[in-house]
């Protein structure tokens, strides 16, 4: 019998964690079963957290970086920025993932963090981080809601 096409994985719901003195942190149990997945954990651009992809999602993001209107030029620089920054994470037994000390000093992650669902990916924010920008997305997303008729 032929196999199905899976779904990719999607990511919905938000879940406070803690991250240890060793970096690590446990990627909620909804999202991944157990040891062996694989993610990359790129810093957001502009916004201070950690986007956390799965591959066909990173992948998927190159191709949208090449059919950009943008210059050849800028495609480059974009996709030599865009993989400098990215970081393969494998989780472990415990479905935890180890965060680089670069991508954890950029997104202030200490403590109690946040994992927000993203639906193709999810973000890793400090609490502070998260709770400040809630105050500004709960507005946003209001006017978007009205926009769209829900």
């Amino acid at each position: 019998m032929p196999q199905e096409p899976t779904a990719p994985p999607f990511y919905s719901g938000t879940y406070e964690r803690a991250i240890d003195a060793k970096n690590r942190t446990a990627v909620p149990s909804a999202w991944v079963k157990g040891e062996g997945a694989e993610f990359f954990v790129i810093p957001h651009p502009q916004e201070g957290y950690l986007m956390v992809m799965p591959q066909e999602e990173f992948h998927s993001t190159e191709q949208r970086i090449q059919n950009s209107s943008a210059t050849a030029q800028e495609k480059r620089q974009a996709i030599r920025q865009f993989f400098s920054a990215a970081h393969k994470v494998t989780t472990d037994k415990q479905g935890r993932i180890l965060i680089p000390d670069s991508h954890k000093a950029s997104a202030a992650l200490a403590g109690e963090i946040v994992f927000i669902g993203a639906g193709r990916r999810f973000e890793l924010w400090s609490k502070e981080g998260h709770a400040s920008a809630a105050e500004v997305n709960d507005e946003i997303f209001k006017r978007v809601a009205v926009d769209i008729g829900l």
